[in-house]
């Protein structure tokens, strides 16, 4: 049992609905659709949940606190799964859902006793049915209910109350609470020989309301009484203090702090106000068609003080926002407006273009910004490249065009700015699928950094991250729930990590994906050695760069045209081995004849590899990779071809970087010499790059494959 009885505890029930964060599928306020309550004991509470939405099956609950508690452990009901993020969210999931009318309970431990609960109800996953917030009351056993009685004694011996403030004034508010009376009992309150009003103890014996001493009370000593109805009564002697004009339910006007003219999704809010003691404050938000969209209620406290503490969902409609605020008297009408947190937002003009047709992208990103933009084919390999300069608008145009043999399957664009990065998928050919993408802020970190890993996959997915260390052994792990658009920020200390190169791995089920990251690594004084796979190439082939020097050594590598002018630079480093690669430089499309530049440098020392660029060449025959899509048993590698001998016989051999022969494939040309055949790469194949090899009878051709 995570509950137990303990007298002396103060009750406080208050149940309110996060901020203005999003519309419901009827106009009802949210704690009529889910109704949430929190009862605890020191550091253990127990939040129940009832399903009222007569349509909705709740397969999910996320639960989170206030910036200054932490969640120390949870359970869960027979049939549900918990599972805590790095933000501190914990996650209920269930295969049998809650049905309308039916209740689930969770506990939990915090460092502090009675937080405050900040719920999300969820149905398939990520259909938001309500949100709210709830504070905590004291209760010796959840659900259960007592029949409250008048009948025998209700005060005893040990039976004692208090007020707050303990030495109330003519007219004031003030709290009456008590403990050790009897249990479920109905009792009465008393000032001198008025019966001010009757109230019920709870299963522990325990009260607190809010009651109010007469004006026409006089400023002098009088007896505050609990009084059951056999007459036992226990009674406080006081001494009211003169009306002071100031603490009267009159004389404390509505306000309302803390409504910023723009909110942003994920936001923290804090928002307070004064207003009469013992009221309400009740706000009623629209939308800007006047549609309501929530209604949410903070008690005033006897102070005359009221305080709402609500995060703005990740998922919040933007646009604006309008509150009437009022406590019953007086009201007050606040306005706002729901903005992304994101930066940039980018966003393709469709999510399917055929090939041949050129891939468009739209949005906006920081004004008077340069914006770096990099976009990935199907196989993982960058077919473009581009620093864009955003003007005072900070609207962003990307054109990408593509040709009938551009590669089909999912485009991933990156668009960064500083330390801001936005992820986006387009299909070619095909709709996009949900990838798993991870990428590092910057190639090379120093111990005293945190890495900033951009994570990209499936809407509200739960992720797995492994950090993978130079020796190959496992670093570090943690799950995380993406966001509701699919994406979240992970910062990753790397206090205690070593020199070297590690590896960032992101998983879920079946798909995994991986990127590279180093730490402490500095440009160094051993020779470079670099090269190409090939000599010649045409405008928007790929260039394929390898090399050796010392060992975990940062390299910057540059593509330069025949003036001399820098068209790419990417930085890059060598493994334990000295081993340097990377295939993300291309020949621009735009590119001129002549001889180019491929620039390797680190530190003083440096490497040039000249290399000839061609708009045409003689005709013959070619061989390419046309996909690589990972499969259970390894890789599935689609190898296609055009120029060979008609109807004639082909044969494609694949060699390692040793020359070693791995496999040979026969396949004959079509009637129009193109031809192609699949490699299949079992997990025997290591990682490494490849020379394919193609021959028929007059003509050879060959390309190569790097396989990460």
């Amino acid at each position: 049992m995570y509950l137990s009885s303990r007298g002396g505890l103060l009750l406080l029930i208050l149940i309110v609905c996060i901020f203005a964060v999003t519309a419901l599928p009827d106009l009802y306020s949210q704690e009529e659709v889910v109704k949430a309550k929190s009862i605890g004991f020191e550091d253990t509470t127990i939040i129940e949940f009832e399903n009222n939405d007569n349509t909705a099956e709740i397969d999910t609950f996320r639960i989170w606190l206030g910036s200054d508690t932490n969640f120390k452990s949870f359970k869960t009901e027979k049939g549900w799964t918990g599972e805590k993020t790095p933000q501190g969210v914990i996650v209920f999931t269930t295969s049998n859902p809650v049905q309308p009318g039916e209740v689930v309970k969770f506990g939990v431990k915090t460092d502090k006793p009675n937080p405050g609960i900040n719920w999300k109800a969820l149905a398939d996953t990520d259909k938001q049915i309500a949100v709210g917030k709830t504070l905590v009351s004291v209760q010796s056993d959840v659900g259960s209910k007592s029949v409250v009685s008048t009948a025998g004694v209700g005060v005893f011996d040990s039976s004692s109350f208090r007020l707050i403030p303990e030495k109330p004034n003519v007219g004031a508010n003030m709290r009456v609470t008590g403990d050790n009376f009897a249990a479920n009992h109905k009792l009465d309150f008393y000032i001198g020989t008025k019966k001010i009003q009757s109230f019920e103890t709870d299963g522990n014996g325990h009260f607190m309301f809010t009651s109010s001493v007469p004006k026409d009370e006089k400023a002098d000593r009088v007896d505050f009484k609990i009084v059951d109805s056999e007459g036992n009564e226990k009674a406080i002697s006081l001494r009211l203090g003169a009306e002071t004009g100031i603490t009267t339910q009159e004389n404390i006007s509505l306000t309302i702090v803390g409504i910023p003219s723009v909110v942003y999704r994920g936001e923290a809010l804090k928002i307070t106000g004064t207003g009469p003691p013992g009221k309400t404050v009740t706000a009623t938000v629209k939308d800007e068609n006047d549609k309501i969209i929530t209604t949410l209620a903070v008690e005033i406290g006897l102070d005359g003080k009221w305080v709402y503490e609500g995060v703005v969902a990740a998922d919040a409609p933007l646009g604006k926002r309008s509150s009437e605020i009022t406590d019953g008297v007086n009201t007050l009408v606040r306005t706002w407006t729901v903005e992304s947190s994101k930066k940039i937002e980018i966003i393709p003009t469709k999510q399917k273009f055929d090939p041949g047709e050129t891939i468009i992208f739209n949005g906006t990103a920081k004004p008077n910004e340069q914006l770096e933009v990099v976009i990935e084919d199907p196989q993982g390999t960058e077919v473009y490249s581009k620093f864009l300069n955003i003007d005072s608008s900070g609207i962003v145009n990307i054109e990408f065009p593509t040709i009938q043999s551009s590669i089909e399957g999912t485009y991933v664009l990156f668009a960064s700015q500083g330390d801001d990065i936005d992820i986006i998928t387009v299909g070619l050919g095909e709709l996009p699928e949900e990838k798993l993408i991870v990428k590092p802020d910057k190639l090379n970190y120093s111990t005293s950094e945190k890495a900033l890993l951009e994570i990209k996959g499936p809407p509200s997915a739960t992720v797995s991250l492994l950090i993978v260390d130079p020796s190959d052994k496992n670093k570090f792990s943690d799950t995380i729930i993406l966001g509701p658009d699919g994406q979240t920020h992970y910062e990753l200390d790397l206090k205690g990590y070593g020199s070297g190169v590690y590896t960032a791995v992101l998983s879920r089920a079946n798909s995994q994906t991986s990127e590279v990251f180093s730490v402490g690594l500095q440009t160094g004084s051993g020779e470079i050695n670099a090269k190409t796979t090939k000599t010649t190439y045409q405008p928007g082939e790929s260039i394929l760069i390898l090399g050796n020097s010392a060992q975990n050594m940062l390299l910057t590598i540059e593509l330069m045209d025949p003036d001399g002018k820098v068209v790419k630079t990417k930085d890059s480093f060598t493994n334990k081995d000295g081993i340097f690669s990377t295939d993300s430089f291309r020949v621009p499309l735009d590119a001129k004849d002549g001889t180019w530049t491929v620039h390797v440098k680190s530190g003083p020392n440096f490497d040039d590899v000249k290399i000839s660029v061609q708009k045409s060449v003689e005709e013959g025959m070619t061989i390419y990779v046309d996909s690589v899509v990972p499969s259970t048993g390894g890789k599935i590698i689609t190898l296609k071809g055009y120029g060979a001998a008609v109807s004639q016989l082909v044969i494609i051999t694949v060699f390692s970087e040793n020359d070693e022969e791995i496999t040979e494939l026969t396949i004959v040309s079509t009637k129009v010499g193109d031809f192609s055949t699949i490699w299949v790469a079992d997990k025997t194949v290591a990682p490494g790059t490849y020379t394919i090899k193609a021959v028929d009878a007059h003509d050879e051709a060959e390309t190569t494959l790097l396989l990460k």
